[in-house]
C-alpha cells in the first residue's frame, strides 16, 4: 500500500491536513484579499453584530473581525516557519555533531541545551523586549532559541541509535569518515523523526506568539494579532464577548490541525506503524 493510500484511510492525518491547509489557504488570501483594510477603524461601526457587511461584527474600534483573523493567520504563519526553521537548522546541526563526536562534544552540547531550556521563551521574550523593544523579529528570535535545543536532544537521540545499525558499522568499516556517515546514512533515517517534531513544535510556536501578542510583547499595533485580538476583548467580555471566541477558535483549530497531522505524520513515517495499518 502506497504512502498516499495509506494516508487518505488516516482520519487524524486528513483532519489535520484539512485544517493546516485551510489556515495556509487564508493566510496567502490574505496577501490580495481581505474584506475591509484590517486597521480601518469606524468609531461609528463599533461592536455591531454579524451582517452582509461585517460577517463576524466589528470590535470596540469599528474594526472588521474577519479581515482581522485573516490578516493575522499571516504572523502565525510566519512565526511558526521561521521560528520552526531556526530552531531545526542549528539545533539539528548541533545534535548530528553530538552524536558524530560523541565524548566531551556531546557533553557540552547537552549542557547547553539544558543550559537554554532554563530561558523559555516568554523568559527570553521579555528580556529582548527589555533591550531592544517589542515586536514580531523578538518574538520569533526568542521562539526559535527556544526550539534550538528541543531539535538538538531529539536529534541526538535519533542519531544515536542510526550509529549502532550494522549498515553504519559496515560503512566505518569501509573507511567512511563520521560527516560521510551522518549525511548518507544517519540524517535520511531520522529525517521522519524530525519533520513530526517540526509540527508538534509549529503548533507551540503559534501558541507562544499568542501569548506574547496578549501580553504586549508580541506583533505591535497596527498590525493584527489573533493574541492581541484576545487582550483587547477583555475589557469587553461582559458586552460582547465573541470577541475573545473567534480569535480563540482559530488559536484552538490552527493548534488542533498541526497536531492532528503530526500524530497521523508519525504512524505514516513510522514503518513499523504502516506495517501493522
Amino acid at each position: 500500500m502506497t504512502f498516499s493510500d495509506r494516508a487518505i484511510r488516516h482520519t487524524s492525518f486528513l483532519i489535520g491536513s484539512v485544517l493546516v491547509g485551510w489556515l495556509l489557504f487564508t493566510a496567502a488570501l490574505s496577501l490580495v484579499w481581505t474584506p475591509h483594510p484590517a486597521g480601518e477603524i469606524d468609531v461609528s461601526s463599533r461592536l455591531q453584530g454579524s451582517s452582509a457587511t461585517h460577517w463576524l461584527g466589528t470590535d470596540s474600534l469599528g474594526r472588521d473581525i474577519v479581515s482581522q483573523l485573516i490578516v493575522g493567520s499571516q504572523n502565525s504563519i510566519a512565526v511558526g516557519l521561521i521560528a520552526v526553521g531556526i530552531g531545526m537548522g542549528v539545533g539539528v546541526s548541533l545534535g548530528l555533531l553530538a552524536s558524530a563526536r560523541r565524548g566531551w562534544v556531546e557533553e557540552f552540547v547537552m549542557r547547553l541545551a539544558d543550559f537554554t531550556f532554563a530561558f523559555p521563551a516568554l523568559v527570553t521574550a521579555i528580556m529582548l523586549t527589555a533591550i531592544y523593544g517589542g515586536g514580531l523579529v523578538n518574538s520569533i528570535i526568542a521562539i526559535g532559541i527556544f526550539n534550538i535545543p528541543v531539535f538538538a536532544r531529539i536529534t541526538r537521540a535519533a542519531a544515536n541509535g542510526i550509529w549502532t545499525r550494522d549498515y553504519v558499522t559496515a560503512s566505518r568499516a569501509c573507511g567512511k569518515g563520521s560527516w560521510h556517515i551522518t549525511i548518507v546514512h544517519v540524517l535520511p533515517n531520522i529525517a521522519s523523526t524530525l519533520i513530526v517534531q517540526a509540527t508538534i513544535q509549529f503548533a507551540n510556536a503559534i501558541l507562544a506568539e499568542a501569548a506574547l501578542s496578549f501580553l504586549g510583547l508580541g506583533t505591535q499595533p497596527p498590525q493584527p494579532s489573533w493574541g492581541r485580538m484576545l487582550n483587547e476583548a477583555q475589557s469587553m467580555m461582559f458586552q460582547a464577548p465573541e470577541l475573545a471566541v473567534w480569535p480563540g477558535l482559530a488559536i484552538a483549530l490552527s493548534v488542533l490541525g498541526l497536531n492532528l497531522m503530526g500524530d497521523g505524520l508519525r504512524d505514516l513515517l513510522d514503518p513499523r506503524l504502516a506495517r501493522a495499518r
